[in-house]
């Protein structure tokens, strides 16, 4: 893939705030979606975005893997395998501009919800119930939103949060959750062409980017306010998703 060179500062950009997502400041995580889907044809960014997440991945998944509520884990992933394959169909059915629209509106979704989480956090947590099957819910709807727009962390905050676990706990199952999700989803974004050699030779060259992130995230996140990160994301990923939905029209 050959890009000018302010396309390559950008997807460094995004592959930095990776690092920082994973590893520390999750507020951040919707912001680079949008930048690659503002950079790239909006399913060819899933599949471009992807193997960076599973480096993000990996790197959090070294710094907390001590931490971790595998009861969570266990509800939630068979239900992750539904909710790929779902967003897997889903995903090959849809034409270019449609996937862009899409993808919008679930960012925008996103964002709804991280206002919400905001400004009523008691609610959300007495909302969602402590059930299986409101695990079993929330496995499949992650995981199909993750597979359209690798974009389903703040659904997994809200529920998370929902469980009361401590900060190091929340991170460890958090990072667990999308190391197994992320991983599963290659083949099957891979057999669409949306992860390819192409991708991951420009991968490899934004890999320093990712690991970086993952190092500030670890260092500085509890130095610098996470809230004024998370505040110039949100705005920023406003501005990107409002310009998207402007290309999807």
């Amino acid at each position: 893939m050959d890009f000018e060179l302010w396309r390559w500062a950008m997807f460094a950009l995004a592959a930095l705030i990776i690092g920082l997502s994973k590893s520390g400041v999750p507020g951040l995580g919707i912001l680079n979606v949008a930048i690659f889907q503002i950079l790239l044809d909006a399913k060819e960014a899933v599949g471009f975005g992807l193997p960076l997440l599973v480096v993000g991945d990996l790197c959090a998944l070294l710094i907390y893997r001590k931490h971790a509520e595998w009861k969570h884990i266990f509800r939630l992933v068979p239900w992750a395998v539904v909710g790929v394959i779902v967003g897997w169909l889903t995903l090959g059915a849809m034409q270019a501009n449609q996937a862009r629209m899409v993808i919008s509106i679930v960012l925008a979704t996103m964002l709804a919800l991280h206002i919400f989480r905001q400004k009523y956090p008691t609610l959300v947590s007495a909302a969602l119930p402590h059930s299986y099957g409101a695990a079993a819910t929330i496995g499949v709807i992650a995981a199909f939103v993750s597979t359209l727009a690798n974009a389903a962390g703040p659904i997994m905050i809200l529920f998370l949060l929902s469980m009361r676990l401590p900060k190091m706990a929340f991170m460890g199952t958090s990072v667990y959750f999308f190391t197994f999700l992320n991983i599963f989803k290659v083949p099957f974004l891979q057999e669409q062409g949306l992860v390819n050699w192409g991708s991951l030779e420009a991968n490899l060259k934004l890999l320093p980017f990712v690991l970086v992130g993952s190092l500030l995230g670890y260092f500085f996140a509890k130095k610098i306010s996470q809230a004024w990160f998370e505040r110039i994301a949100f705005w920023l990923t406003v501005a990107a998703v409002a310009y998207m939905l402007y290309l999807s029209f």
